[in-house]
């Protein structure tokens, strides 16, 4: 039987451990890593995050898939995947989209497909799913994060939709919200 959970919170709230601890007995575990592959001389911060998140998981055996396309991940899994972020793949898509440059109307369709793409895949797997809590912040000053929070927010409630359970992380300790 497929399940589907999405994990959601604020940066750092314990949102990837605990998706991580839900499935750290499993058997055949894919990890599905959105973002592309960081570059430690261009970013060593966010390199360094990746290298934590991937020690984090190494006894466990998983096989890990980096890829910008999660939807045919989650269909080639063999077993439970964990799908880790959302935020970082709609990043993804609107850098290849070039969206953050272009007009909405130039790229929307595409997006749209791309995300109706994915939450059809999702509603098929045995997935727990890492996002971000967007909506508790300012509304962002510059197109772009204004962009991003109002995407990821409205793909955050598809996802939700598509779940058998929502969980809110909030300083590291979950709360179920459905």
């Amino acid at each position: 039987m497929s399940r589907r959970i999405l994990i959601t919170g604020g940066v750092r709230s314990g949102k990837s451990a605990y998706a991580e601890r839900l499935l750290s007995g499993g058997a055949n575990v894919t990890y599905v890593a959105t973002g592309p592959v960081p570059d430690p001389a261009a970013d060593p911060e966010w390199a360094a995050r990746i290298a934590n998140h991937r020690d984090r998981r190494g006894p466990w055996g998983w096989t890990t898939v980096e890829t910008t396309d999660p939807a045919s991940a989650l269909r080639a899994a063999d077993g439970p995947v964990l799908l880790d972020c959302l935020g970082t793949w709609l990043t993804s898509c609107l850098d290849e989209l070039e969206a953050w440059q272009r007009p909405v109307a130039e790229w929307q369709p595409a997006w749209q497909e791309q995300s109706a793409e994915f939450v059809r895949a999702w509603r098929e797997a045995d997935v727990v799913g890492v996002t971000n809590e967007v909506g508790w912040g300012v509304v962002p000053e510059h197109r772009s994060g204004r962009l991003f929070a109002d995407l990821l927010g409205r793909l955050n409630q598809q996802v939700a939709a598509a779940s058998d359970q929502v969980i809110l992380m909030v300083m590291g300790r979950p709360i179920t919200l459905e």
